[in-house]
């Protein structure tokens, strides 16, 4: 019923920069919470960053400073612009998205597939 579309990963020197996007559709009503999270090679998925409709925003300490996020509440669309990136931000970053569909105002916890940030040393 939603679905979330990520774009913007690759292949960047270390120091560089990329925008991440994640663009929600489907029977929307509500998105609370909207974040990034991201899964290296034999590792477990961790929270990389998360903003909720309220405004607040939290970032894992490895990237604060570097990583910023950000919405656009009226294209359900959620940005992460990270800059100086390090080889061990090498990741799978997920988009996910939290809050409640059209449908009798169920809540919803939807992913995205995933896009490829690799970071060369």
């Amino acid at each position: 019923q939603v679905q979330l579309v990520e774009s913007g990963g690759g292949l960047v020197q270390a120091g560089g920069s990329l925008r991440l996007s994640c663009i929600g559709s489907g029977r929307l009503f509500s998105i609370n919470t909207m974040g990034w999270y991201r899964q290296a090679p034999g590792k477990q998925r961790e929270l990389v960053a998360a903003s909720t409709s309220t405004g607040s925003k939290n970032y894992a300490d490895s990237v604060k400073g570097r990583f910023t996020i950000s919405r656009d509440n009226a294209k359900n669309t959620v940005y992460l612009q990270m800059n100086n990136l390090k080889p061990e931000d090498t990741a799978v970053y997920y988009c996910y998205a939290a809050g409640t569909t059209t449908a009798w105002r169920q809540p919803f916890e939807a992913w995205g597939q995933g896009t490829q940030v690799t970071v060369s040393s």
